[in-house]
């Protein structure tokens, strides 16, 4: 099963997306709310894949990602967005983000998703 870092602003869609992971048997090593956060946890934990939310105060998501690629070429990073913001999407996937799952999250697609980049 995967080890992932969770990272989103919002507690309740941390917590929501948590609950979601660890039914499909994964594990959440660490949660974060901005992307600096992020960064830190995944030089800490080393998580198999990372959910990342794009709109975040002070760092984004795709400023992030690309920080987290930087230093790890192999990182699994999941992009977790609203429709309207297709295009970040687009740009957080030339950043090095490996795929995307909308908002509102369906579980059958997240634990799809999660499958697909676990070793």
């Amino acid at each position: 099963m995967a080890e992932l870092l969770i990272v989103d602003d919002a507690m309740f869609m941390r917590a929501n997306i948590k609950k979601m992971v660890e039914e499909a048997g994964h594990t959440v090593v660490a949660e974060a709310g901005t992307g600096e956060q992020a960064i830190e946890a995944y030089r800490t934990y080393n998580p198999d894949i990372v959910l990342m939310d794009i709109t975040m105060p002070d760092m984004d998501g795709i400023t992030a990602t690309q920080r987290i690629i930087a230093e790890h070429p192999d990182a699994n990073i999941v992009m977790v967005s609203a429709m309207g913001q297709m295009e970040m999407v687009v740009k957080a996937i030339s950043s090095g983000a490996k795929d995307f799952v909308v908002k509102p999250v369906d579980y059958d697609k997240l634990k799809t998703c999660i499958k697909k980049y676990t070793k």
